[in-house]
């Protein structure tokens, strides 16, 4: 018989949800809980959580095991057993970052994209293999299955964890930003940085501080002919001009028990995008209908109602919770709308999209029968934010059937693709015989992957990207992803904007982002309103074509992979035999730098909303860039992506600061430049070369939200491979903040009002005070700096210089983590 830590008599009643599993963690794991016990409204404290399983995607789980592979050589070299560095806790790493949409538009575009994929990352593919069969509690998704918070939300997700005799929460964190998806399912989980999954993975706890818990009431219903993007995109605005960084959101109110997973799982993955650290619906009957949906067994179902009322983490309407924070918001007051052209919160209201992208626009050539400024030159029915919603799939499928039938197409100019999360998707659409539709007008299957939402979308179309580039043409990306970052998406595409996937198929239709899709025509005389399905023709498709079976079909062999994969020649051994790979080289992050900040110089000096893509970005690799002419002289041809080198420091460290739209403003000049240590304009990676021959330490220098977006841990890894010792910023979003700290890169944060006149030209000294002030000193000026080393943990990590070299160092001295 399992045991429960009844929290019954232990947990005020007034505790919101996400801290009850909190003060279950604590309590089964012995650490500190009197915080959460006496838990009231504006309570403050350190929290050490202990996950109960780590979820890793390619890009940042080969490094992640890259990693874990250097401590194994590392405690070798110490004449130490390198079994040792191995998980104690399960991790689930699934491929689906890797595929791009290089084919498109045709049949046998899905077929294509795979065998393109396995050439690319074929290196990459046998090292995972390499990593499944050592680590003992590592278990791959190989590519294919689809992207991995839809799969975790459709198959991997436990809600209630037995393990060891217990029953449990299934307290879920993982390296992408994107994990909180699975906060739809009632399942507490975030993102987290590769450095910090590498140590709980271990057995390390993650340190935090208590974080403000805001309670968000939904009454009402949405409105015909709104989605839940739309109401996904209001409430990223709303929460984002509310301040919710760093804060757990805590969703309630009546609206809930008429609001379906799916919904929930579409606002939940969108988290990252408001800025909170998790985004929690409560378990109840539509959590337990899922759950069945999705052939979950009937054992499993039971279990999960039986412990959330248990524990009290069932949603009772009446129950008295407190919280930190009030927003309400009124569905009825829902209305279609699109985001961008640069921020997932830059919400348009569809009425308002004409005037609105317009000034986004510069004078020249408009798109008529021609591409022009403004023209839609992709079109990507993508991201598992919303293809995990089988009700605007298949809005998006209805529309292209009555598009099809109305006679209407897309533009020739548009690159048009389809990209699940999961087989599921496809399975449904043609069970409901939507497929053709969707191919007619050119949305073919070009992969089950994240594919256009991470910027993997390939080339545009040859002759249109020959346009763009000749006339300098400012066109727009609209996909149903949930990241539209500046050089995110596409090089040659300025603006991006999300939208459902029936409102990507419009645009297409359309071919331009400057119209009113509610006063203009789409073609001919076919407007929006023509091929817009009604609820109940939405509904009633779902009614025949959703079955459990569906799931079971597709999830039945999901750790077994195709031919290409179980062909993989993977090495063996407790070590990895490390050779002379382009994507795989073994780093050291093991030396820690002096603390003596004298003199340091600003290698950037950056504004507000620096994203993690600026830091390190995700797509096509240049030919031009530092990192390309680095690989070019290695004799690669193809040079990939840097999300598909992220097992490689030297081509990572090169590509550091490396987003084409950067602004430095130490220089005057768009990508990655700055100046070097004589003054003259130079790449970024020359100068911090040329700084650390000079022994002349480096810092960043940056406005409010530094490196906002994904849990990327390269956007730190890279900058403390170039040497930065530091970042100056007046904010900073919470998992980069934590990355830095991993590294050994000093996060200082500006004292309200200070910080806007540091230009960065001249020398600054920096002095720590204590563990908790500091100060820099810059052309006569003194700015008022506090240290964000947060938790007593992460002063250790510090003084080791990060986490690895701590944590390498316990295990060297035979300490258990």
């Amino acid at each position: 018989m399992s045991r429960i830590q009844d929290l019954a008599g232990i947990a005020p009643d007034h505790l919101p949800r996400t801290l009850r599993i909190l003060l279950e963690n604590a309590l089964r794991h012995g650490t500190a809980s009197d915080v959460l016990r006496n838990w009231e409204p504006g309570a403050t404290g350190e929290l050490e959580v202990y996950p109960s399983r780590v979820f890793l995607h390619d890009t940042n789980g080969v490094p992640v095991l890259v990693d874990l592979a250097a401590m194994r050589d590392a405690m070798v070299a110490l004449g130490k057993d390198p079994a040792l560095v191995d998980p104690v806790i399960p991790a689930e790493l699934v491929v689906d970052h890797s595929v791009i949409a290089d084919v498109f538009g045709r049949p046998d575009a899905l077929q294509l994209n795979v065998a393109r994929e396995y050439e690319r990352n074929a290196e990459r593919y046998r090292f995972l293999r390499w990593g499944q069969q050592t680590f003992r509690q590592l278990n791959v998704v190989p590519p294919g299955a689809g992207i991995m918070h839809q799969i975790n939300l459709e198959h991997l997700a436990r809600v209630v964890e037995e393990r060891d005799g217990w029953v449990f929460p299934d307290l879920c964190l993982g390296t992408d930003s994107h994990t909180t998806m699975v906060n739809g399912l009632g399942v507490l989980g975030w993102g987290i940085g590769g450095i910090e999954a590498e140590a709980a993975m271990l057995g390390q706890s993650v340190s935090m501080v208590l974080p403000p818990v805001v309670g968000v009431s939904l009454t009402g219903a949405l409105p015909p002919g709104t989605t839940a993007t739309d109401l996904v995109l209001t409430i990223t605005e709303t929460l984002r001009s509310h301040g919710v960084v760093g804060k757990f959101v805590e969703f309630t109110g009546p609206a809930l028990a008429d609001l379906p997973v799916p919904d929930r799982a579409t606002i939940a993955n969108m988290c990252p995008e408001f800025g909170s650290t998790a985004a929690y619906f409560p378990i109840d009957h539509q959590t337990l209908d899922y759950l069945t949906f999705t052939n979950r067994p009937a054992q499993k179902v039971a279990l999960v109602e039986s412990y959330a009322r248990t524990q009290g983490l069932w949603h009772d309407p009446t129950a008295n919770l407190l919280y930190d924070e009030h927003v309400s918001l009124d569905l009825s007051t829902i209305v279609p709308s699109i985001a961008g052209p640069r921020r997932p919160n830059q919400r348009i209201p569809l009425t308002n999209t004409k005037q609105a992208t317009e000034t986004e626009l510069p004078n020249g050539p408009r798109t008529t029968d021609v591409p022009g400024h403004g023209a839609v030159v992709v079109a990507a029915i993508t991201s598992c934010t919303n293809t995990s919603n089988p009700a605007v799939m298949v809005a998006a499928g209805l529309v292209a059937k009555k598009a099809v039938e109305l006679g209407v197409v897309s533009q020739p100019w548009v690159k048009t693709t389809l990209s699940p999360g999961s087989r599921v998707v496809m399975d449904y659409l043609r069970a409901a015989g939507l497929t053709p539709y969707l191919e007619k007008l050119g949305f073919h299957l070009t992969g089950f992957g994240c594919m256009t939402c991470i910027g993997a979308s390939g080339e545009l179309i040859d002759d249109v990207a020959q346009v763009v580039r000749e006339q300098d043409l400012t066109v727009a990306a609209v996909l149903s992803g949930n990241r539209n970052f500046e050089g995110r998406i596409q090089p040659d595409v300025k603006l991006n904007y999300l939208a459902s996937p029936p409102l990507v198929i419009a645009y297409a239709l359309a071919g331009r982002i400057d119209i009113d899709l509610q006063t203009e025509p789409l073609s001919g005389d076919v407007y929006l309103r023509d091929i817009w399905p009604e609820p109940a023709e939405i509904d009633a498709v779902l009614r025949e074509v959703l079955a459990p079976d569906l799931f079971e079909h597709a999830y039945d062999d999901l750790f077994t992979g195709d031919d290409r994969w179980q062909e993989l020649d993977a090495p063996q051994g407790e070590t990895f035999a490390w050779g002379n790979s382009t994507y795989l080289q073994r780093p050291d992050y093991f030396t820690k730098q002096t603390d003596d900040l004298t003199g340091a110089r600003a290698l950037v000096r950056l504004g507000d909303s620096v994203t993690t893509d600026h830091l390190s970005p995700a797509g096509a690799i240049p030919r031009d860039s530092v990192a390309g002419r680095y690989l070019t002289d290695l004799g690669e041809t193809e040079l990939n992506t840097y999300a598909s080198r992220r097992g490689n420091h030297e081509v990572m460290m090169r590509g550091a600061f490396g987003n084409v739209r950067l602004r430095n403003q130490l220089v005057d000049a768009e990508g990655p430049l700055t100046r070097g240590p004589d003054g003259t304009t130079t790449s970024i990676f020359d100068a911090a070369m040329a700084y650390q021959r000079a022994g002349v330490p480096i810092i960043v220098v940056a406005g409010k939200e530094y490196g906002t977006g994904s849990s990327r841990d390269w956007a730190a890894k890279g900058p403390a491979l170039l040497g930065v010792r530091a970042v100056l910023a007046q904010s900073f979003e919470r998992i980069h903040r934590s990355n830095l700290v991993g590294l050994g890169i000093l996060p200082l944060e500006f004292l309200p009002g200070e910080g806007d006149d540091l230009t960065g030209n001249d020398p600054i000294d920096i002095e720590l005070h204590d563990d908790e002030s500091a100060t820099a000193r810059s052309a006569g000026r003194t700015y008022r700096l506090r240290v964000r080393l947060d938790t007593p943990r992460e002063h250790d990590y510090y003084r080791h210089g990060g986490v690895l070299p701590y944590v390498l160092h316990r295990l060297s001295e035979g300490h258990t983590l």
